[in-house]
């Protein structure tokens, strides 16, 4: 039966972790207005997972927490470019150098 929770405890702790990492992308979809349906669908089975798993642990007489010693996620930086000043007439009726014949 012991191994049977150890099993058990260390799916959910990879399970957490997967899961973690597939909220991230789906929240990088949605800030990039992209479709994010695939990525939810795939949270949502691992959820029901998860649910089973802590049901049957429970079951087996398991209470302790399962603790995951790296739950952060480095974010990317924002795929989203700064907007270029607005041109000023200075800079777009500048007089140019020409080389000398």
């Amino acid at each position: 039966m012991d191994n049977r929770i150890n099993d058990i405890r260390r799916t959910i702790r990879a399970l957490r972790v997967s899961m973690r990492e597939a909220e991230a992308i789906m929240h990088e979809q949605i800030n990039r207005d992209e479709d994010c349906s695939f990525v939810a669908q795939e949270v949502m089975k691992m959820r029901s997972v998860m649910s089973l798993l802590v049901k049957e642990r429970t079951a087996l007489g398991d209470f302790e927490p399962i603790v995951v010693s790296s739950f952060f996620i480095p974010r990317r930086r924002s795929a989203r470019k700064l907007a270029a000043p607005a041109p000023t007439v200075e800079s777009v009726f500048r007089p140019r150098l020409v080389a000398g014949a």
